[in-house]
């Protein structure tokens, strides 16, 4: 449990209007089609299986079909890391900021007000499951170690180590400007390609030299108090016991406005078949081939997903802010997968899922084209319309232009 979101430890005061949030959760399997798609479309649909956890969140989420990112994130398991981009790593040579993931476009405007710009989590080291990327095409490492999280967040600087690392931070920044230096010199030296590889990697020691004096900045500031803690061994618990632990770090940092943009990438389940009641791993299990005895089990492992989701977007509701709302109102959160359908290898038809954020909810809304091909609509259309809520004014993102029809804010 943490400490009532006080005034005095919020972003703001009484009467101020609070800032925007967003997390952006993502399952490297994907999920059944079946059992995730409702059949009806509008206000009026009846829950799926995999939706029926957030039956008592209806009014605050709206499920999505009929989007993906067609052929720019193509690849079966090669393509999950395009959930937030759009577009393949591999293919975004020569994009203005590559393929970066939407969660790091609404960092650009988020500055230096909270002590971490983002977190990316991820729950297992799967290279495919890598969803965060910046304007530079590379990808952000997420923390595994829920440990690490918490002590990033909560532990207390001793006063006798901030002088040492504020000495290593400025250290590092010093050796950035002798390396911008010599790339300087090579710019005007080389070809157009060879400028073009040097663009993106002084994209990288900008990004870097922010973050190195946001650091530095934030060394002087307490970090937060809560009162929670966590489990002896936490990381050494089952992948169903070390799960709800992201979930409470994740409230916890936007309670605390450690962070506004976070991402969690969760991967394979690990040993012990991730404490679930199963008797095989879940890869092997996403291959079900429709056999039944497979498809229940994974339905085991799906629906525990869906259902620390529904618990997550509770707590968030339970937050109140300043202003006394929900912190949900002002956190959006897309829970969802860059796998469509891992039986058949498929990206398209993506399970996306949008709660809270201020967004007009309530729906299942379907977004395939008319036409006998089902063609789906590009879900960097959602991502725009993320993004200008978040309060960014654009009009692109990846491959997509323009923003998701039908997905209106509350007035």
């Amino acid at each position: 449990m943490a400490l009532p979101y006080l005034d005095a430890t919020a972003s703001g005061v009484v009467g101020q209007s609070q800032p925007m949030r967003m997390v952006c959760i993502g399952l490297n399997f994907g999920l059944v089609p079946h059992l995730f798609f409702p059949t009806e479309t509008g206000t009026s649909y009846q829950l799926s299986e995999r939706l029926a956890p957030l039956a008592e969140l209806r009014s605050e989420f709206t499920v999505f079909s009929g989007l993906d990112h067609g052929i720019n994130a193509r690849g079966g398991h090669g393509g999950v890391h395009a959930y937030l981009s759009g577009v393949l790593s591999k293919n975004s040579r020569g994009m203005p900021e590559s393929n970066i993931s939407v969660d790091q476009k609404a960092v650009q405007i988020i500055g230096a007000e909270t002590r971490f710009p983002s977190l990316q989590l991820a729950s297992g080291r799967d290279p495919n499951n890598l969803i965060s990327w910046s304007a530079s095409g590379v990808s952000l490492p997420p923390i595994f170690d829920v440990t690490t999280i918490y002590n990033l967040l909560f532990q207390k600087i001793d006063p006798r180590l901030r002088n040492s690392t504020q000495g290593k931070y400025a250290a590092r920044t010093s050796i950035l400007d002798l390396v911008k230096t010599d790339a300087d010199y090579l710019q005007s030296r080389v070809g157009v390609r060879d400028r073009r590889k040097l663009e993106h990697y002084f994209q990288s020691v900008r990004t870097v030299e922010k973050r190195l004096t946001q650091a530095t900045q934030w060394l002087q500031i307490r970090k937060p108090n809560v009162d929670y803690t966590l489990p002896a061994e936490a990381n050494q618990l089952d992948f169903a016991d070390r799960v709800p632990l992201y979930y409470d770090l994740m409230a916890l940092a936007l309670q605390t406005d450690s962070t506004r943009v976070i991402t969690l990438a969760l991967a394979d389940i690990g040993a012990n078949y991730g404490g679930f009641n199963i008797s095989r791993g879940y890869h092997q299990l996403t291959h079900h081939g429709k056999v039944p005895e497979y498809i229940n089990e994974l339905s085991i492992i799906e629906q525990f997903h869906t259902q620390q989701f529904a618990k997550f977007l509770v707590q968030l509701r339970s937050i109140r802010e300043p202003d006394g709302k929900p912190l949900l109102d002002k956190c959006m959160v897309l829970f969802g997968s860059g796998m469509g359908n891992a039986s058949a290898h498929s990206n398209r038809n993506l399970p996306l899922v949008l709660a809270g954020g201020g967004f007009q909810h309530g729906e299942h809304k379907s977004y395939f084209k008319p036409g006998a091909n089902s063609e789906a609509t590009l879900a960097g259309k959602l991502f725009v319309s993320m993004l200008n809520h978040f309060g960014m004014e654009v009009d692109r993102f990846g491959a997509a232009s323009g923003t998701l029809t039908g997905l209106e804010v509350q007035g």
